[in-house]
């Protein structure tokens, strides 16, 4: 094996997304000699990002104050809220919105297209951007601390051996490196685990988010306007909703978000969201309209008290790398930019990490995650509990003397026969798409069929045996592009992993009962390429 070639830097940040790249923006604004690199491992800045999003403003106006003359393709200011109880399968209630989803000021935009508007941004200042480039491993140095990364070989057969377009991945070092991965990064969970950041904290847990962009005929859409549904078609003991953002030149962003601490084995995110498009209060909406885009993507949802400590000797984590989003208010792009604002001046300021973890738990980062702490966790004891205690919350401004715990996700699944399934008062669906697999068409995944496959599994052994048993293979349910089958041949019954539909979501890294899924990187640039979610 050829020695690896290494390139240098003051800094490398892992992930273009918000958190990312407005730490480079800002830390090459207060230092414009130090050398930094962002390693993107989609094919494009912004073709792997997915959220609602409404976003807050406030950091982008302190970041690049001058950003309004200029703007992101889609940023459409918001001009009305509206949120609904879908009771059952056709009635409503609309209800004042809560306080935290209040968006006067605010507005909605595609979060990989604002990435891709700031990744030149960054550049004219001299920051380096390497789309394509997957940060496959940690490097870890003498003395215990992370010096950088290694990108991923390209040109690896699914047997292992090399192929004819065989390319070594380089090394990136740097005194400093910078996770801001998202939710559930590689990278990031990785050295949680060498470092045990997550001791002195509760589990992290998460949710699923499930969206796509549709085209409707003209007259319907009203830009600006949006919509939060709860209720049906998530049982009482569900966490789930649903936005509906009104965008321009007719389109729609429509989703669903299920909380991963769900119950029940039989229980599938993908039909939940299908389901919530054919309630007569959305359905006539979109009826003769067309899917322009689907994705999905895990969100960190367990707030304060599963913030992992965010420094570790040569590294930080920030956004959602850390767990950043606030879940009341389904936002987490201005806790992303924030956190990278703050991290780049605290290396501006220091040249180095220590100390960062103080900071940003005293910083109005961390200050709106502690008054919000207990609004998620409320929700575990059911809906009616969860919105009781959310206004609770809400009115004392979370000043109760309490914290509620967080349980990791995969551990609440009830085993088959000792969970009563509920009544789902499903419909019948008419609206796209048919089925997972349809839906992955319009994720315009990508993966090369030869290559080692990403989603490794411990003991495919338990999926035939004991998991088909005690949970019916509930992976076949959670991911929502139809990556996990079980299959019959001659042999008997197989798991069969059909890893080029994988849209880099995690949530069976997260979701499985025995933990025995982890997902790694493929090779840079591929996966899914978003258009504009």
């Amino acid at each position: 094996m050829s020695e690896r070639d290494v390139m240098e830097y003051d800094v490398v940040t892992v992930g273009a997304g918000p958190a990312g790249l407005a730490f480079a923006i800002r830390l090459k604004q207060l230092k414009p000699d130090i050398r930094v690199c962002v390693i993107e491992k989609a094919s494009t800045v912004g073709a792997q990002i997915l959220s609602g999003a409404v976003i807050e403003p406030e950091p982008l106006n302190a970041l690049l104050p001058e950003w309004g003359k200029n703007p992101p393709p889609i940023c459409v200011p918001v001009t009305r809220d509206e949120f609904l109880w879908l009771r059952d399968k056709e009635r409503s209630l609309k209800l004042p919105a809560p306080p935290q989803m209040h968006n006067h000021g605010n507005f909605i935009v595609s979060l990989g297209a604002l990435c891709a508007w700031l990744a030149p941004q960054a550049e004219a200042l001299g920051v380096e951007i390497y789309p394509g480039f997957a940060a496959a491993e940690p490097l870890i140095d003498e003395s215990g601390a992370v010096c950088g990364v290694r990108i991923g070989d390209m040109g690896v057969a699914k047997d292992g051996s090399h192929k004819a377009g065989y390319t070594q991945g380089i090394d990136i070092r740097a005194p400093i490196t910078v996770l801001g991965e998202g939710a559930r990064g590689h990278l990031s969970k990785m050295l949680i685990a060498r470092y045990a950041l997550d001791k002195n904290c509760d589990p992290q847990t998460w949710s699923i988010g499930i969206k796509e962009l549709w085209q409707l005929p003209p007259g319907r859409v009203e830009p600006g306007k949006v919509v939060h549904t709860i209720g049906w078609p998530a049982d009482n003991a569900t966490y789930g909703g649903s936005f509906l953002y009104h965008l321009d030149k007719d389109r729609v962003a429509i989703g669903y978000v299920t909380g991963l601490d769900y119950a029940d084995p039989l229980l599938s995110p993908f039909e939940l969201f299908q389901q919530l498009k054919h309630h007569p209060a959305i359905k006539p909406l979109l009826e003769g309209g067309s899917i322009v885009s689907y994705g999905a993507r895990a969100l960190a949802a367990g707030g304060w008290q599963s913030l992992p400590q965010c420094e570790m000797p040569g590294a930080l984590l920030i956004g959602d790398a850390a767990g950043l989003l606030n879940v009341p208010k389904i936002k987490g792009t201005h806790q992303a930019i924030r956190s990278g604002m703050l991290a780049a001046e605290h290396i501006a300021q220091t040249n180095s990490v220590v100390g960062w973890d103080a900071k940003l738990r005293a910083s109005v980062v961390g200050k709106e995650l502690r008054k919000v702490r207990n609004i998620k966790p409320g929700f575990h004891k059911g809906m009616l509990w969860g919105v009781v205690n959310a206004g609770w919350e809400t009115i004392t401004a979370g000043l109760s003397p309490w914290t509620l715990k967080n349980h990791a996700d995969w551990a609440q699944t009830k085993k088959i026969g000792t969970y009563e399934q509920p009544r789902r008062d499903f419909v019948e669906r008419t609206l796209p798409p048919r089925d997972r697999l349809a839906s992955v068409y319009f994720a315009a995944t990508e993966h090369d069929e030869d290559q080692p496959v990403h989603l490794r599994v411990a003991d495919t052994d338990i999926c035939v045996t004991r998991c088909a048993e005690e949970y019916q293979n509930p992976c076949q349910r959670f991911c929502p592009a139809g990556v996990y089958e079980i299959v019959q041949d001659e042999a008997g019954k197989r798991l069969q992993i059909n890893a080029a539909n994988c849209v880099h979501c995690k949530t069976c890294d997260i979701k499985d009962p025995y933990q025995i899924i982890t997902w790694v990187t493929p090779e840079g640039g591929a996966g899914p390429n978003y258009q504009n979610l």
